[in-house]
């Protein structure tokens, strides 16, 4: 029943879901992150940007020291922060943030945006626009 769902919205519902969203969401190993940031690394794209963030964050999970996991981490909050500071109303942008603050552990400091994001992405749940694509990954992927 979800695979028919995801295919509906997917193919059903008029709505272009962007490639790289597609390819975001089916990243399922640490080659795949990999792949998906070389192809992707040097879009000017703000969007496009804010998955490849993510994945490059997620790299720290990788590091063997804790020094190297805390310093690629940090590496890519500072990114991420630094395009949300410069492109505040970027749903893609909203939408990682949210999915990386709900999901890490509290030790890292980075929950702070939570609530923010969550009233962003919730006004733009409620309104038709240009980011309506990623509704579905939104509800699917973050608490609201």
């Amino acid at each position: 029943m979800k695979l028919i769902a995801i295919f509906w919205f997917l193919f059903g519902n008029n709505i272009n879901v962007p490639e790289y969203v597609i390819a975001y969401h089916s990243v399922s190993s640490k080659e795949q992150e990999k792949t998906f940031i070389n192809t992707y690394k040097d879009s000017e794209n703000i969007s496009i940007q804010a998955y490849v963030v993510s994945l490059e964050m997620k790299q720290a999970k990788y590091a063997f020291f804790p020094w190297k996991k805390l310093s690629v981490f940090n590496q890519g909050k500072k990114k991420m922060e630094q395009l949300i500071n410069k492109h505040p109303d970027n749903a893609d942008l909203r939408y990682v943030r949210l999915v990386i603050q709900e999901n890490i552990p509290s030790l890292l400091n980075y929950k702070k945006n939570i609530e923010e994001d969550k009233s962003f992405l919730k006004q733009r749940l409620e309104i038709t626009d240009s980011s309506d694509y990623l509704d579905f990954y939104i509800k699917k992927n973050t608490s609201l």
